[in-house]
């Protein structure tokens, strides 16, 4: 409705005034306070008329505004969708813990490293190239990302950082971009190795009913050392991971570990031994390496029973003995050996 229809009644108003003005009055006195309320009337009425129409073009320009709003509104909600839709994708190319760092902004995206103690951890399937040469390639595929994707539960659930997959191999590390301290993380380490060696027998039982003969098992080596870890490679393109040489000798160690089992370094072996049962197996001297690195097994608390624990206590009025067979070095052993035969020598 136009804003003059609103005032119809008051169109009609001046209109019947101005006709009585235009009549005899009374005096001339009486004439001009008319013509005077008419003036004022009319003023009025125009003033009113004005407001009515900014009144409407503010509507309408509010009522434009609002709707680019809502266009706005819908069109950000759109982009938020394609957002977090990229970024989910994002996420499953990176470990949990660097995509989380990296979105809070606890992390820049540049090239930059730092020296860290970690505890760096490495599987494979032992016998893969065979396993390769007697099955299909889909089946194969459909092999792999069914293992990895269980071990990839298993390294989540006790918070490992996974570096990368190389075939049926598992780079993972514990300390970095998130740390529950030096010990704690390398226990945690060591307990997932154990985890997943459950996970892989009961996946083999799985396996071997689709048809799968020969039974699948995993080497896993771990070494606790310092590590530089950050983002490697150029602006356009770069990986989060660790470099060094405790890095090598943890793969070393996976090399050397037997099928089914966990071997540790004793730097590690240092920090787990209070909370994880293992048995020492002797220094391996791994390739490329100067020196001989003393290892330890990993046991699972069902081997360690199995096995014993290796842990002998002897408390007499004058007599204290207090030994874990599995931890001593061989020198201890040798040690232990001489004096407990320099006791009995006295006893004669």
């Amino acid at each position: 409705m136009q804003s003059k229809e609103l005032f119809a009644r008051e169109e009609a108003v001046i209109t019947a005034a101005r006709n009585r003005l235009a009549e005899p009055f009374a005096s001339e006195e009486a004439q001009a306070q008319f013509a005077q309320l008419l003036a004022d009337y009319e003023k009025l009425l125009k003033i009113t008329w004005r407001f009515m129409r900014l009144s409407d073009r503010n509507e309408r320009e509010m009522a434009a505004a609002n709707d680019r709003a809502h266009r706005s509104s819908a069109e950000l909600r759109q982009k938020n969708q394609e957002l977090e839709s990229i970024s989910a994708k994002l996420s499953k190319y990176l470990s949990p813990q660097v995509y989380a760092s990296i979105f809070s902004g606890k992390q820049r995206v540049e090239l930059a490293s730092q020296r860290k103690k970690l505890t760096v951890f490495f599987s494979d399937i032992h016998g893969f190239t065979q396993i390769t040469d007697q099955m299909e390639s889909e089946d194969l595929t459909e092999l792999i990302n069914h293992y990895l994707t269980e071990m990839a539960e298993v390294a989540l659930e006790h918070g490992a950082t996974i570096d990368k997959y190389m075939g049926d191999a598992v780079m993972a590390f514990f300390g970095d971009p998130e740390s529950r301290g030096l010990q704690e993380d390398a226990c945690a380490c060591v307990r997932m190795a154990l985890a997943m060696q459950e996970r892989l027998s009961k996946l083999s039982e799985v396996w071997r009913n689709q048809g799968i003969d020969q039974p699948l098992t995993c080497r896993i080596g771990i070494h606790t050392g310092y590590c530089t870890v950050g983002n490697f490679g150029s602006a356009e393109r770069m990986d989060y991971t660790i470099v060094g040489g405790n890095v090598n000798l943890a793969s070393r160690l996976e090399k050397d570990a037997p099928p089914g089992g966990v071997l540790i370094s004793h730097d590690t072996f240092a920090l787990v031994r209070d909370e994880i049962p293992c048995e020492h197996r002797g220094p391996i001297r791994p390739r490329g390496l100067a020196y001989p690195v003393e290892t330890y097994l990993a046991l699972s608390p069902r081997d360690a029973a199995a096995r014993g624990d290796g842990k002998l206590s002897l408390q007499l009025a004058h007599l204290a003995l207090d030994a874990d067979l599995n931890a001593m070095t061989p020198q201890e052993r040798s040690e232990a050996r001489l004096a407990l035969g320099r006791v009995l020598d006295q006893f004669g």
